[in-house]
């Protein structure tokens, strides 16, 4: 890394200078001798050839004109704001890589680091129009504000390290942009006048909704025009705010072809890593840290496929693995234990999976392991098969846990019936599973987390819903409630599930998970089992 890292991203835009300077510039540059000489900024600016571009419609183009109708007849009438978010520090002056807050993904098309600081604004067209009678007419239009190329026509070229293509490499800019997306596109520039413009709380006037996590400077920008244009009622704003966050986040719950696709790609990806992880099992066993050996595998993988990892990789070894997030990863592997491993990849795309298997470090279960294992395995089919259109997920976790209290129960472990334990009045088994089992999924491994509980649990699963299914057993290793051969376990196993119009489709069968097909699997991947068995 360079001596000159502080970037502008920090910052709202319009606070930048267009050098890219921040108002502590002074210590901004107390580690670099900048040339600051008129012949050195003459001489920075020319003699450079054309740079390659290959810039062409992403495939998302195509399905993001219909999911901005979809959202815009519910606002028919206002301007809705979409921030891409800007860097968050991770510390000082360093930040941690952009990624784009998931409604400006969805909305827009674009993955991977497009575009720090971008902002999508959708204006009404047909003011005063509801969303219910606009029909299949335009309610809006939509523009994405962007920074401008920093290329070799301007000193920030070098100058700005936050979009100055010197240090970030080249950038698509406007006209980029506008090819990738479809959307039109203008210089972030002109946003302050077209956001303001007939914003007014009175008759006739423009109401104006933001995403308001997405960009905490923008939202108090926002914030402070909406109450000079004589929006004062704080709670009413947030109110309106929270239901745009809410209908973005419900509208992503169906899946539309590109996104199933993509959907795919992650889950394949995943299935190498989990292959390149098992892979390194041999030389992870009885390291010190050979959580992280088995972490950097996946992480590697996730790069190399894809644009990162989807969440912080779970690998939690013997005793760490009925810590449900168990995201240290310091532990030692050691031979005999079992080894839990919760890990999705994120395509350049934004979309992860989210996968879990548990293993045998040595390659082969004992038969107390595979019992424990197998109810979790039947746990998980029983939660799939309830899992029908028109179903809801309370029926999918109550499938999941009749097995769980129905082993419990026959272990001599709970503590009453079961069907006391699974009454609401009772829940004994959940001090073994406290967790969910089933969740969307998509741009955010824990997709649409905005939507009110009757969208969510309630709602009935639908055609195009993506979602896991992800029952587990959790002894912690100072549980006196359980039998000592408990105390240490952790076993969970996830999959991702596509609803269709003949029922649920399991996206990650591939990836195995019978108890045979996993001792094979580390076979093939490790040698573990034979070299056991010679």
């Amino acid at each position: 890394m360079t001596d000159s890292q502080k970037t502008e991203g920090q910052q709202h835009p319009d606070e930048t200078t267009l050098a890219g300077e921040s108002a502590q510039t002074g210590r901004s540059h107390n580690r670099t001798l900048r040339p600051e000489s008129t012949d050195f900024e003459k001489f920075m600016l020319t003699g450079w050839g054309e740079e390659s571009s290959d810039i062409k419609p992403l495939d998302s183009s195509r399905y993001t004109p219909a999911r901005l109708r979809a959202l815009g007849r519910k606002f028919a009438g206002e301007r809705l704001i979409l921030p891409a978010g800007q860097p968050k520090v991770r510390n000082d002056d360093c930040d941690y890589a952009f990624r784009p807050d998931s409604a400006f993904a969805y909305y827009t098309g674009l993955g991977q680091d497009y575009e720090a600081g971008a902002i999508l604004v959708l204006e009404p067209v047909l003011s005063g129009q509801s969303g219910k009678d606009a029909g299949t007419e335009e309610t809006h239009s939509a523009t994405l504000y962007a920074h401008p190329r920093s290329d070799q026509t301007t000193s920030d070229y070098y100058r700005s390290a936050a979009y100055g293509e010197y240090w970030v490499g080249a950038r698509p800019g406007l006209k980029g942009l506008e090819t990738m997306t479809g959307i039109h596109t203008a210089d972030i520039a002109d946003f302050d006048d077209a956001v303001g413009r007939n914003v007014s709380a009175s008759d006739g006037g423009i109401h104006v909704r933001i995403i308001r996590n997405a960009d905490p400077a923008l939202t108090g920008q926002i914030d402070a025009m909406r109450k000079k244009n004589g929006y004062a009622d704080i709670s009413a704003v947030l109110s309106d705010d929270d239901a745009l966050y809410q209908a973005a986040s419900v509208q992503r719950m169906l899946k539309d072809p590109y996104e199933i696709s993509e959907m795919r790609k992650a889950i394949a990806a995943t299935k190498d890593g989990f292959r390149r992880m098992l892979s390194a099992l041999p030389q992870a066993l009885g390291s010190s840290r050979g959580e992280r050996i088995l972490e950097g595998q996946f992480n590697a993988n996730a790069r190399e496929q894809g644009n990162t990892e989807g969440y912080s990789t779970i690998v939690a070894s013997g005793a760490h693995a009925p810590t449900l997030h168990w995201m240290r990863n310091t532990g030692s592997i050691e031979s005999g234990d079992l080894l839990l491993i919760d890990a999705g990849v994120e395509v350049d795309s934004l979309y992860t999976a989210d996968i879990t298997r548990t293993f045998p470090t040595n390659g082969h279960f004992t038969d107390f392991q595979r019992s424990l294992y197998q109810v979790v395995l039947d746990a998980q089919q029983a939660g799939f098969e309830a899992a029908k259109p028109g179903a809801t997920y309370s029926d999918i976790h109550k499938a999941c846990m009749r097995v769980l209290a129905e082993a419990l129960h026959s272990w001599g472990i709970l503590p009453v019936s079961v069907e006391e334990s699974l009454s609401p009045e009772g829940q004994q088994h959940r001090r073994w599973h406290a967790c969910g089992v089933a969740h969307h999924l998509g741009l955010d491994v824990h997709d649409c987390s905005q939507a009110r509980y009757e969208e969510y649990q309630g709602a009935p699963l639908t055609p195009g819903m993506i979602f896991t299914i992800e029952p587990g057993l959790y002894f912690k290793e100072n549980d006196m409630l359980v039998p000592p051969e408990f105390r240490g376990v952790g076993i969970r196993i996830e999959d991702d599930v596509l609803m269709t119009e003949s029922g649920p489709e399991w996206l990650s069968i591939d990836i195995p998970k019978q108890a045979d097909d996993v001792e094979q699997w580390m076979t093939g991947c490790s040698g573990l089992l034979s070299a056991n068995n010679r």
